[in-house]
Protein backbone atom coordinates (compact mmCIF):
# COMPACT_ATOMS: atom_id res chain seq x y z
CA UNK A 1 0.00 0.00 0.00
CA UNK A 2 1.43 3.47 -1.07
CA UNK A 3 0.98 6.96 0.27
CA UNK A 4 -1.71 8.42 -2.20
CA UNK A 5 -4.31 6.04 -0.28
CA UNK A 6 -3.72 8.62 2.76
CA UNK A 7 -4.10 11.73 0.21
CA UNK A 8 -7.73 13.02 -0.27
CA UNK A 9 -10.29 10.71 -1.72
CA UNK A 10 -11.03 12.32 -5.44
CA UNK A 11 -13.91 10.50 -7.46
CA UNK A 12 -14.44 11.17 -10.98
CA UNK A 13 -18.39 11.42 -12.24
CA UNK A 14 -20.85 8.98 -12.71
CA UNK A 15 -21.57 7.27 -16.41
CA UNK A 16 -24.12 10.28 -17.71
CA UNK A 17 -23.25 13.15 -15.07
CA UNK A 18 -21.47 16.18 -15.95
CA UNK A 19 -17.77 16.59 -14.17
CA UNK A 20 -18.29 17.91 -10.94
CA UNK A 21 -16.88 21.69 -10.37
CA UNK A 22 -13.52 22.05 -10.19
CA UNK A 23 -14.14 23.66 -6.11
CA UNK A 24 -16.32 22.07 -3.61
CA UNK A 25 -18.78 24.59 -2.60
CA UNK A 26 -17.93 25.92 0.90
CA UNK A 27 -20.87 24.36 2.89
CA UNK A 28 -20.33 21.00 1.23
CA UNK A 29 -16.59 21.17 2.56
CA UNK A 30 -17.07 22.54 5.53
CA UNK A 31 -20.08 19.60 6.42
CA UNK A 32 -17.82 16.75 7.68
CA UNK A 33 -16.16 19.31 10.26
CA UNK A 34 -19.49 21.44 11.18
CA UNK A 35 -22.06 18.57 11.56
CA UNK A 36 -19.79 16.36 14.12
CA UNK A 37 -18.64 20.19 16.05
CA UNK A 38 -22.10 21.10 16.26
CA UNK A 39 -23.73 17.85 17.39
CA UNK A 40 -20.90 17.29 20.05
CA UNK A 41 -21.50 21.03 21.29
CA UNK A 42 -25.43 20.24 21.15
CA UNK A 43 -25.17 17.15 23.50
CA UNK A 44 -22.71 18.55 25.46
CA UNK A 45 -24.37 21.69 26.68
CA UNK A 46 -27.49 19.42 27.08
CA UNK A 47 -27.43 19.24 31.04
CA UNK A 48 -24.37 20.38 31.49
CA UNK A 49 -24.63 20.97 35.34
CA UNK A 50 -25.53 17.56 35.48
CA UNK A 51 -28.52 17.91 38.25
CA UNK A 52 -26.20 20.43 40.20
CA UNK A 53 -23.78 17.65 40.97
CA UNK A 54 -20.15 17.22 40.96
CA UNK A 55 -17.77 14.42 42.04
CA UNK A 56 -14.48 14.23 43.30
CA UNK A 57 -12.34 14.44 40.72
CA UNK A 58 -13.81 17.62 39.40
CA UNK A 59 -13.78 18.80 43.00
CA UNK A 60 -10.13 18.68 42.58
CA UNK A 61 -9.92 20.68 39.48
CA UNK A 62 -12.54 23.33 40.94
CA UNK A 63 -10.64 23.76 44.28
CA UNK A 64 -6.91 24.06 43.09
CA UNK A 65 -7.79 26.25 40.04
CA UNK A 66 -8.77 28.89 42.76
CA UNK A 67 -5.73 28.92 44.27
CA UNK A 68 -3.06 31.53 43.55
CA UNK A 69 -0.63 31.06 41.09
CA UNK A 70 2.26 30.96 43.55
CA UNK A 71 0.24 28.11 45.39
CA UNK A 72 -0.73 25.98 42.30
CA UNK A 73 2.84 26.29 41.71
CA UNK A 74 4.06 24.91 44.62
CA UNK A 75 1.49 21.88 44.48
CA UNK A 76 2.77 20.89 41.22
CA UNK A 77 6.18 20.71 42.69
CA UNK A 78 4.66 18.13 45.09
CA UNK A 79 2.01 16.49 43.51
CA UNK A 80 -0.28 16.12 40.32
CA UNK A 81 2.39 17.74 38.14
CA UNK A 82 0.68 15.70 35.47
CA UNK A 83 -2.12 18.08 35.41
CA UNK A 84 -0.21 20.87 36.00
CA UNK A 85 -0.95 22.69 32.19
CA UNK A 86 -4.93 21.47 32.54
CA UNK A 87 -4.63 23.15 36.12
CA UNK A 88 -3.19 26.45 34.83
CA UNK A 89 -5.55 26.60 31.65
CA UNK A 90 -8.49 26.33 34.04
CA UNK A 91 -7.01 28.82 36.24
CA UNK A 92 -7.25 31.35 33.51
CA UNK A 93 -11.14 30.55 32.93
CA UNK A 94 -11.89 31.15 36.55
CA UNK A 95 -10.24 34.18 36.03
CA UNK A 96 -12.11 35.04 33.05
CA UNK A 97 -15.67 33.91 34.55
CA UNK A 98 -16.25 32.08 37.82
CA UNK A 99 -19.16 29.99 36.63
CA UNK A 100 -19.50 27.52 38.80
CA UNK A 101 -19.96 23.81 37.51
CA UNK A 102 -20.79 25.07 33.73
CA UNK A 103 -17.54 27.14 33.41
CA UNK A 104 -15.67 23.88 34.64
CA UNK A 105 -17.27 21.62 32.38
CA UNK A 106 -17.28 24.18 29.43
CA UNK A 107 -13.77 23.62 27.97
CA UNK A 108 -14.52 19.55 28.09
CA UNK A 109 -17.51 20.73 25.71
CA UNK A 110 -15.53 22.74 23.67
CA UNK A 111 -12.60 20.28 22.86
CA UNK A 112 -14.84 17.32 22.05
CA UNK A 113 -16.50 19.66 19.40
CA UNK A 114 -12.70 20.12 18.51
CA UNK A 115 -12.23 16.53 18.64
CA UNK A 116 -15.10 15.38 16.26
CA UNK A 117 -14.34 17.64 13.82
CA UNK A 118 -11.39 16.14 14.04
CA UNK A 119 -12.50 12.51 13.30
CA UNK A 120 -14.52 14.48 10.51
CA UNK A 121 -11.32 15.73 8.98
CA UNK A 122 -9.63 12.41 9.30
CA UNK A 123 -12.60 10.00 7.73
CA UNK A 124 -13.23 12.72 5.12
CA UNK A 125 -9.59 12.59 4.33
CA UNK A 126 -9.54 8.70 3.78
CA UNK A 127 -12.85 8.06 2.98
CA UNK A 128 -14.44 10.72 1.78
CA UNK A 129 -16.83 13.69 2.78
CA UNK A 130 -19.78 11.45 3.78
CA UNK A 131 -17.70 8.97 5.68
CA UNK A 132 -16.03 11.97 7.12
CA UNK A 133 -19.65 13.38 8.64
CA UNK A 134 -20.71 10.28 9.94
CA UNK A 135 -17.66 9.30 11.79
CA UNK A 136 -17.82 12.47 13.45
CA UNK A 137 -21.45 11.77 14.57
CA UNK A 138 -20.72 8.32 15.84
CA UNK A 139 -17.83 9.34 18.06
CA UNK A 140 -19.86 12.23 19.25
CA UNK A 141 -22.77 10.11 20.27
CA UNK A 142 -20.56 7.82 21.95
CA UNK A 143 -21.16 7.10 25.55
CA UNK A 144 -17.94 7.35 26.52
CA UNK A 145 -17.53 10.67 24.85
CA UNK A 146 -20.65 12.74 26.58
CA UNK A 147 -19.69 11.60 29.51
CA UNK A 148 -16.28 13.42 29.16
CA UNK A 149 -17.45 15.87 27.33
CA UNK A 150 -19.06 16.73 30.34
CA UNK A 151 -16.52 16.13 32.88
CA UNK A 152 -14.49 18.99 34.70
CA UNK A 153 -11.00 17.12 34.04
CA UNK A 154 -8.09 17.23 30.91
CA UNK A 155 -9.51 13.98 28.92
CA UNK A 156 -11.38 15.66 26.23
CA UNK A 157 -9.06 18.13 26.03
CA UNK A 158 -6.22 15.34 25.49
CA UNK A 159 -8.29 13.41 22.95
CA UNK A 160 -8.94 17.00 20.86
CA UNK A 161 -5.12 16.91 20.82
CA UNK A 162 -4.33 13.65 19.72
CA UNK A 163 -6.93 13.47 17.17
CA UNK A 164 -5.96 16.47 15.37
CA UNK A 165 -2.21 15.28 15.57
CA UNK A 166 -3.56 12.10 13.49
CA UNK A 167 -4.84 14.26 10.87
CA UNK A 168 -1.78 16.32 10.81
CA UNK A 169 0.34 13.04 11.28
CA UNK A 170 -1.91 11.91 7.67
CA UNK A 171 -0.86 15.36 6.04
CA UNK A 172 2.51 15.06 6.95
CA UNK A 173 2.98 11.36 5.50
CA UNK A 174 1.08 12.40 2.33
CA UNK A 175 2.91 15.45 1.58
CA UNK A 176 6.34 15.10 4.24
CA UNK A 177 7.56 18.80 4.21
CA UNK A 178 8.63 19.98 7.62
CA UNK A 179 5.79 22.55 8.66
CA UNK A 180 3.51 19.12 8.30
CA UNK A 181 5.48 17.54 10.69
CA UNK A 182 6.04 20.57 12.74
CA UNK A 183 2.24 20.36 13.12
CA UNK A 184 2.19 16.84 14.27
CA UNK A 185 4.82 17.58 16.40
CA UNK A 186 3.41 20.44 18.03
CA UNK A 187 -0.28 19.16 18.62
CA UNK A 188 0.60 16.32 20.12
CA UNK A 189 3.52 17.45 22.13
CA UNK A 190 0.39 20.00 23.67
CA UNK A 191 -1.85 16.90 24.13
CA UNK A 192 0.54 15.28 25.97
CA UNK A 193 1.71 18.09 28.49
CA UNK A 194 -2.21 18.17 29.05
CA UNK A 195 -1.64 14.35 30.20
CA UNK A 196 1.67 12.43 29.36
CA UNK A 197 -0.16 9.38 28.34
CA UNK A 198 -1.10 10.92 25.14
CA UNK A 199 2.54 9.92 24.27
CA UNK A 200 1.01 6.15 23.52
CA UNK A 201 -0.34 7.89 20.33
CA UNK A 202 3.26 7.83 19.01
CA UNK A 203 3.43 4.10 19.41
CA UNK A 204 -0.20 4.02 17.47
CA UNK A 205 0.91 6.12 14.79
CA UNK A 206 4.60 4.04 14.29
CA UNK A 207 2.20 0.94 13.77
CA UNK A 208 0.38 2.66 11.05
CA UNK A 209 3.71 3.51 9.24
CA UNK A 210 4.56 0.41 9.63
CA UNK A 211 2.18 -1.06 7.22
CA UNK A 212 2.49 1.23 4.63
CA UNK A 213 4.76 1.36 1.93
CA UNK A 214 6.73 4.72 2.66
CA UNK A 215 9.64 6.44 1.59
CA UNK A 216 12.65 6.79 3.83
CA UNK A 217 12.00 10.62 3.99
CA UNK A 218 8.58 9.63 5.94
CA UNK A 219 10.20 7.62 8.33
CA UNK A 220 12.91 10.25 9.25
CA UNK A 221 10.09 12.81 9.63
CA UNK A 222 7.87 11.15 11.61
CA UNK A 223 11.00 10.05 13.78
CA UNK A 224 12.63 13.65 14.43
CA UNK A 225 8.80 14.37 15.35
CA UNK A 226 8.13 11.66 17.45
CA UNK A 227 12.12 12.48 19.04
CA UNK A 228 10.55 16.61 19.54
CA UNK A 229 7.56 15.23 21.40
CA UNK A 230 9.32 13.05 23.69
CA UNK A 231 12.36 15.07 24.13
CA UNK A 232 9.61 18.28 25.22
CA UNK A 233 7.82 15.94 27.33
CA UNK A 234 11.27 14.75 29.31
CA UNK A 235 10.78 17.84 31.89
CA UNK A 236 7.01 16.75 32.85
CA UNK A 237 8.18 12.80 33.00
CA UNK A 238 11.10 13.67 35.86
CA UNK A 239 8.91 15.58 37.58
CA UNK A 240 5.87 13.11 37.77
CA UNK A 241 8.23 10.28 37.93
CA UNK A 242 8.47 11.21 41.83
CA UNK A 243 5.36 11.74 41.92
CA UNK A 244 4.12 8.19 40.71
CA UNK A 245 3.39 6.43 43.66
CA UNK A 246 1.19 8.91 45.35
CA UNK A 247 -0.32 9.95 42.43
CA UNK A 248 -1.26 6.61 41.12
CA UNK A 249 -0.72 4.34 44.25
CA UNK A 250 -4.76 3.79 44.74
CA UNK A 251 -4.71 1.83 41.46
CA UNK A 252 -4.84 -2.41 41.05
CA UNK A 253 -3.92 -4.30 38.08
CA UNK A 254 -6.43 -4.48 35.38
CA UNK A 255 -8.88 -6.89 36.67
CA UNK A 256 -10.94 -9.41 34.28
CA UNK A 257 -13.61 -7.09 33.66
CA UNK A 258 -10.92 -4.51 32.28
CA UNK A 259 -9.71 -7.02 29.95
CA UNK A 260 -12.70 -8.40 28.60
CA UNK A 261 -14.17 -4.81 28.18
CA UNK A 262 -10.72 -4.02 26.44
CA UNK A 263 -11.05 -7.27 24.40
CA UNK A 264 -14.93 -6.50 23.70
CA UNK A 265 -13.93 -2.69 22.11
CA UNK A 266 -11.16 -4.27 19.76
CA UNK A 267 -13.11 -7.08 18.60
CA UNK A 268 -15.78 -4.85 17.58
CA UNK A 269 -12.77 -2.52 15.88
CA UNK A 270 -11.72 -5.32 14.25
CA UNK A 271 -14.70 -6.52 12.98
CA UNK A 272 -16.06 -3.21 11.62
CA UNK A 273 -12.54 -2.97 9.68
CA UNK A 274 -13.31 -6.29 8.39
CA UNK A 275 -16.30 -5.68 6.93
CA UNK A 276 -15.23 -2.51 5.90
CA UNK A 277 -12.43 -3.94 3.29
CA UNK A 278 -14.82 -6.84 2.80
CA UNK A 279 -17.39 -4.39 0.99
CA UNK A 280 -14.83 -2.81 -0.84
CA UNK A 281 -15.45 0.11 0.64
CA UNK A 282 -13.17 3.48 -0.38
CA UNK A 283 -10.54 4.18 1.72
CA UNK A 284 -11.19 0.77 3.81
CA UNK A 285 -7.65 -0.44 3.51
CA UNK A 286 -6.19 3.20 5.14
CA UNK A 287 -8.83 3.65 7.50
CA UNK A 288 -7.98 -0.05 8.92
CA UNK A 289 -4.37 0.79 9.13
CA UNK A 290 -5.00 3.74 10.76
CA UNK A 291 -8.10 2.62 13.23
CA UNK A 292 -7.20 -0.35 14.64
CA UNK A 293 -3.26 0.72 15.86
CA UNK A 294 -5.28 3.85 17.45
CA UNK A 295 -7.92 1.71 19.44
CA UNK A 296 -5.77 -1.00 20.25
CA UNK A 297 -2.23 0.63 21.28
CA UNK A 298 -2.42 2.76 23.28
CA UNK A 299 -4.84 0.62 25.60
CA UNK A 300 -3.10 -2.19 25.26
CA UNK A 301 0.18 -0.89 26.02
CA UNK A 302 -1.26 0.80 29.05
CA UNK A 303 -2.81 -2.04 30.41
CA UNK A 304 0.04 -4.65 29.87
CA UNK A 305 2.28 -1.83 31.47
CA UNK A 306 -0.08 -2.28 34.50
CA UNK A 307 0.64 -5.61 34.91
CA UNK A 308 3.79 -4.68 36.55
CA UNK A 309 3.10 -0.89 37.88
CA UNK A 310 -0.44 -0.14 37.86
CA UNK A 311 -1.16 3.06 35.89
CA UNK A 312 -4.56 2.05 33.75
CA UNK A 313 -7.88 3.77 33.68
CA UNK A 314 -9.40 3.76 30.73
CA UNK A 315 -10.01 7.88 30.37
CA UNK A 316 -6.38 7.74 30.18
CA UNK A 317 -6.62 6.57 27.09
CA UNK A 318 -9.96 7.94 25.24
CA UNK A 319 -8.69 9.33 22.53
CA UNK A 320 -8.66 5.65 21.43
CA UNK A 321 -12.41 5.77 20.46
CA UNK A 322 -11.99 7.98 17.71
CA UNK A 323 -9.94 4.53 16.30
CA UNK A 324 -13.86 2.92 16.43
CA UNK A 325 -15.65 6.26 15.41
CA UNK A 326 -13.92 6.02 11.82
CA UNK A 327 -14.76 2.59 10.58
CA UNK A 328 -18.37 2.67 12.05
CA UNK A 329 -18.98 6.38 10.03
CA UNK A 330 -17.50 4.75 6.86
CA UNK A 331 -19.23 1.59 6.91
CA UNK A 332 -22.52 3.58 7.10
CA UNK A 333 -21.49 5.99 4.29
CA UNK A 334 -20.84 2.71 2.27
CA UNK A 335 -24.17 0.89 3.14
CA UNK A 336 -25.68 4.69 2.50
CA UNK A 337 -24.05 4.85 -1.14
CA UNK A 338 -25.37 1.03 -2.29
CA UNK A 339 -28.90 2.06 -1.03
CA UNK A 340 -28.82 5.07 -3.94
CA UNK A 341 -30.29 2.63 -5.72
CA UNK A 342 -33.32 2.06 -4.25
CA UNK A 343 -36.71 3.99 -4.75
CA UNK A 344 -36.84 7.02 -2.38
CA UNK A 345 -39.59 5.54 -0.22
CA UNK A 346 -37.62 2.69 0.80
CA UNK A 347 -34.02 5.03 1.40
CA UNK A 348 -36.48 7.17 3.83
CA UNK A 349 -38.10 4.12 5.47
CA UNK A 350 -34.08 2.73 6.17
CA UNK A 351 -33.36 5.70 7.06
CA UNK A 352 -35.96 6.00 9.95
CA UNK A 353 -35.38 2.75 10.74
CA UNK A 354 -31.68 3.41 11.08
CA UNK A 355 -32.50 6.93 12.90
CA UNK A 356 -34.74 5.00 15.24
CA UNK A 357 -32.40 2.32 16.66
CA UNK A 358 -29.85 4.44 17.32
CA UNK A 359 -32.26 6.45 19.44
CA UNK A 360 -33.60 3.55 21.24
CA UNK A 361 -29.86 2.04 22.15
CA UNK A 362 -28.48 5.76 22.49
CA UNK A 363 -30.94 7.61 24.34
CA UNK A 364 -30.88 5.59 27.69
CA UNK A 365 -26.81 5.67 28.04
CA UNK A 366 -27.28 9.99 26.81
CA UNK A 367 -29.80 9.89 29.76
CA UNK A 368 -27.48 7.76 32.43
CA UNK A 369 -24.57 9.84 31.96
CA UNK A 370 -26.42 13.24 32.94
CA UNK A 371 -27.30 11.86 35.97
CA UNK A 372 -25.60 12.50 39.24
CA UNK A 373 -25.22 8.44 39.97
CA UNK A 374 -23.37 8.38 37.03
CA UNK A 375 -19.70 8.71 38.89
CA UNK A 376 -18.41 7.35 42.07
CA UNK A 377 -19.54 10.62 44.42
CA UNK A 378 -21.42 13.69 44.62
CA UNK A 379 -19.56 16.83 47.02
CA UNK A 380 -22.57 18.81 46.48
CA UNK A 381 -25.05 16.29 47.79
CA UNK A 382 -22.31 15.48 50.67
CA UNK A 383 -22.03 19.42 51.53
CA UNK A 384 -25.45 20.02 51.15
CA UNK A 385 -26.37 16.93 53.83
CA UNK A 386 -23.63 18.51 55.98
CA UNK A 387 -24.82 21.71 56.06
CA UNK A 388 -28.57 20.69 56.86
CA UNK A 389 -26.93 18.36 60.34
CA UNK A 390 -24.04 20.64 61.46
CA UNK A 391 -23.75 23.20 63.88
CA UNK A 392 -21.44 25.68 63.97
CA UNK A 393 -18.07 24.79 66.04
CA UNK A 394 -18.80 20.87 65.48
CA UNK A 395 -15.69 19.16 65.08
CA UNK A 396 -15.51 17.19 62.04
CA UNK A 397 -13.60 13.59 61.03
CA UNK A 398 -13.12 12.43 57.43
CA UNK A 399 -12.49 9.29 57.02
CA UNK A 400 -10.57 8.37 55.13
CA UNK A 401 -8.24 11.97 55.18
CA UNK A 402 -8.53 12.03 51.45
CA UNK A 403 -12.66 11.76 51.51
CA UNK A 404 -11.81 16.37 52.95
CA UNK A 405 -11.88 16.54 49.15
CA UNK A 406 -15.84 16.41 49.46
CA UNK A 407 -15.72 19.92 51.25
CA UNK A 408 -12.91 21.88 50.01
CA UNK A 409 -15.01 23.20 46.66
CA UNK A 410 -17.35 24.48 49.38
CA UNK A 411 -15.25 26.81 51.99
CA UNK A 412 -18.79 28.43 53.74
CA UNK A 413 -19.49 24.95 54.72
CA UNK A 414 -16.10 23.78 55.88
CA UNK A 415 -15.38 27.02 57.00
CA UNK A 416 -18.35 26.82 60.25
CA UNK A 417 -16.11 23.47 61.18
CA UNK A 418 -13.45 22.42 63.71
CA UNK A 419 -11.37 19.90 61.32
CA UNK A 420 -9.97 17.52 64.25
CA UNK A 421 -7.24 16.07 62.24
CA UNK A 422 -6.04 18.62 59.94
CA UNK A 423 -2.21 20.15 60.77
CA UNK A 424 -1.68 22.09 57.60
CA UNK A 425 -4.66 22.86 55.26
CA UNK A 426 -3.80 22.25 51.68
CA UNK A 427 -2.13 25.54 50.07
CA UNK A 428 0.03 25.58 52.89
CA UNK A 429 1.09 22.02 52.63
CA UNK A 430 1.33 22.31 48.88
CA UNK A 431 -1.07 18.86 48.79
CA UNK A 432 -4.71 17.99 47.34
CA UNK A 433 -6.12 17.48 50.79
CA UNK A 434 -3.88 18.78 53.67
CA UNK A 435 -1.47 17.09 56.19
CA UNK A 436 -3.12 15.20 59.06
CA UNK A 437 -1.95 15.25 63.00
CA UNK A 438 0.00 12.65 64.24
CA UNK A 439 -2.60 9.82 65.78
CA UNK A 440 -1.85 10.97 69.48
CA UNK A 441 -2.52 14.53 68.25
CA UNK A 442 -5.50 13.36 66.73
CA UNK A 443 -7.16 11.37 69.66
CA UNK A 444 -6.25 14.41 72.17
CA UNK A 445 -8.52 16.61 69.71
CA UNK A 446 -11.48 14.13 69.35
CA UNK A 447 -11.79 13.95 73.02
CA UNK A 448 -12.26 17.41 73.49
CA UNK A 449 -15.02 17.99 71.19
CA UNK A 450 -18.69 17.27 72.48
CA UNK A 451 -20.15 16.90 69.01
CA UNK A 452 -18.35 15.21 66.08
CA UNK A 453 -19.53 15.47 62.40
CA UNK A 454 -18.07 12.59 60.59
CA UNK A 455 -17.69 12.00 56.72
CA UNK A 456 -16.76 8.33 55.49
CA UNK A 457 -17.26 5.79 52.93
CA UNK A 458 -20.09 3.41 52.44
CA UNK A 459 -20.03 0.83 54.95
CA UNK A 460 -18.53 -2.14 52.22
CA UNK A 461 -15.44 0.34 51.20
CA UNK A 462 -11.77 -1.24 52.96
CA UNK A 463 -11.04 0.71 55.70
CA UNK A 464 -7.57 2.12 55.67
CA UNK A 465 -4.13 1.05 58.21
CA UNK A 466 -2.81 4.24 58.67
CA UNK A 467 -2.74 4.86 62.56
CA UNK A 468 -4.26 8.09 61.90
CA UNK A 469 -6.98 6.30 60.62
CA UNK A 470 -7.23 3.49 62.99
CA UNK A 471 -7.22 5.99 65.96
CA UNK A 472 -10.33 7.79 64.55
CA UNK A 473 -12.32 4.86 64.21
CA UNK A 474 -11.45 3.46 67.85
CA UNK A 475 -12.05 6.90 69.59
CA UNK A 476 -15.34 7.08 67.53
CA UNK A 477 -16.19 4.24 68.83
CA UNK A 478 -15.63 3.74 72.36
CA UNK A 479 -16.71 6.97 73.60
CA UNK A 480 -18.87 8.28 71.02
CA UNK A 481 -22.47 6.86 69.65
CA UNK A 482 -24.12 7.88 66.15
CA UNK A 483 -27.31 9.85 66.58
CA UNK A 484 -27.90 10.39 63.05
CA UNK A 485 -26.79 9.09 59.99
CA UNK A 486 -27.29 10.44 56.18
CA UNK A 487 -26.54 8.55 53.36
CA UNK A 488 -25.83 10.30 49.76
CA UNK A 489 -24.10 8.93 46.63
CA UNK A 490 -20.84 7.68 47.34
CA UNK A 491 -20.55 8.72 51.09
CA UNK A 492 -22.34 8.97 54.67
CA UNK A 493 -22.42 11.45 56.91
CA UNK A 494 -22.35 10.32 60.79
CA UNK A 495 -23.23 12.77 63.67
CA UNK A 496 -21.87 11.77 66.92
CA UNK A 497 -22.02 12.74 70.51
CA UNK A 498 -21.15 11.56 73.65
CA UNK A 499 -23.25 8.66 74.94
CA UNK A 500 -26.09 9.45 75.81
CA UNK A 501 -26.16 12.93 75.05
CA UNK A 502 -28.04 12.55 71.22
CA UNK A 503 -30.05 15.17 71.35
CA UNK A 504 -33.71 14.49 69.62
Amino acid sequence: MDTARLLPVQRGPRPGQAPPARHVGRTKRAAPLAAPAVAALALGLWGIDRQDSMWRDESVTYQVAHRSLGELWGLLGHIDAVHGLYYLFMHAVFAVWDGGPTALRLPSVLATALAAAGVGAIGTRLAGRRAGTLAGLVFALLPATQQYAQEGRSYALVTAGVTWATYFFLRAVGDPRARRWTAYALTLGLACWLHEFAALALAAHGMTLAGLHVPRRVWRGWAVAAACVAAGLLPLMLASAGQAEEQLGWLGRPSLSMWLQFLAVAAAGVLLCRLLVRAGAPGAVALTRLSLPLLIAPAGLLMTISLVKPWYVDRYVLYGLTGLALPAGALLAHAIRRRHRLALTARLLTACLLAAAAVAVLLPWSLMVREPDSRKDDVVAVARAVEKSAHRGDGVLFLPARRREWLLSHPRIYDRLDDLALARSPAASRTLQGTELPADEIRRRILAADRIIALTDPPDQPLDAFPQEKVKRQILKTYYEPCERTRVLGAQIVVYARKGHCTP
